[in-house]
């Protein structure tokens, strides 16, 4: 099955090494990037192909878009007329909602949504795909089969995908955001930038892992971590007196609708 890339850069490139460790032949993925260097160094790195568009789209089963939100419709009118009716086409795109998709490319293309994460880069993403009318189970179970290798794969209605890139997509970002801050905190605590950096990234890191093996809710861990009238409660008493749900819900919900914007 020959897959065709449109957009080569980091999120395509963790698709790439996606598809190569799913077991699609190098040789049967091919790119298509306006950057020359991008492209050799991709070609060298993975042993893959690279065409010009219209051969690229004119000739691949599976065609992945990894373009930005705002290129998707320039995008969609230069391949429009290259896409086999037997195509399925993938968009990576934020917003881009698949009735748009579909009628950019003729109104009859099988499509699949996806919102991906970061953590793809690093074969810990989380995927989210919502399938349109007309894909088959084989199309539709190699894209969910490919992006099971850079982490968890879940299939929801298109409707829930703002809410999905809300949550996972926009995700990593809060993370790093409240990293920043426990770094700053414990440097204004007289912490040096090295140790409060390690201290910070190390218990993150640790407790992201005792909450996936474990087998116990966030909610119990924080509850087994915080002693009555004991350090821990009194940080978390000064996040609840900051009403920490509410600004992490109202910051969910603006990313939420600034999806729906980008439609």
């Amino acid at each position: 099955m020959k897959v065709g890339v449109i957009g080569a850069g980091v999120m395509g490139e963790a698709l790439i090494t996606a598809l190569i460790s799913y077991g699609v032949n190098a040789k049967e993925i091919t790119i298509s990037e306006k950057r020359t260097d991008r492209a050799d160094e991709l070609v060298s790195r993975y042993g893959i192909s690279v065409e010009e568009l219209s051969k690229n789209v004119s000739t691949s089963e599976i065609l992945l878009l990894v373009v930005k939100p705002q290129d998707m419709a320039d995008v969609l009118a230069q391949i429009s007329p290259h896409v086999k009716a037997t195509t399925t086409v993938v968009s990576f795109a934020a917003g881009k909602k698949i009735d748009f998709i579909s009628a950019g490319l003729g109104g009859a293309t099988p499509v699949i949504r996806v919102m991906p994460n970061t953590p793809t880069l690093v074969g810990a993403g989380m995927a989210a795909i919502s399938v349109g009318a007309g894909v088959s189970s084989t199309h539709k179970d190699f894209v969910a089969g490919f992006l099971a290798a850079t982490g968890k794969v879940v299939e929801v209605n298109e409707d829930l995908q703002d809410a999905v890139t809300a949550t996972s997509g926009s995700g990593p970002a809060y993370f790093f955001a409240f990293v920043e801050a426990m770094i700053e905190g414990a440097m204004a605590l007289g912490l040096s930038k090295e140790v409060a950096t390690e201290l910070t990234v190390q218990t993150f890191v640790g407790s992201a892992k005792l909450l996936q093996e474990s087998g116990k809710s966030a909610t119990t861990l924080r509850e087994n971590v915080t002693s009555p009238n004991g350090t821990t409660a009194a940080a978390l008493a000064s996040f609840s007196a900051n009403d920490l749900s509410n600004l992490v819900s109202k910051a969910m919900e603006s990313a939420r609708n600034r999806s729906i914007e980008l439609a």
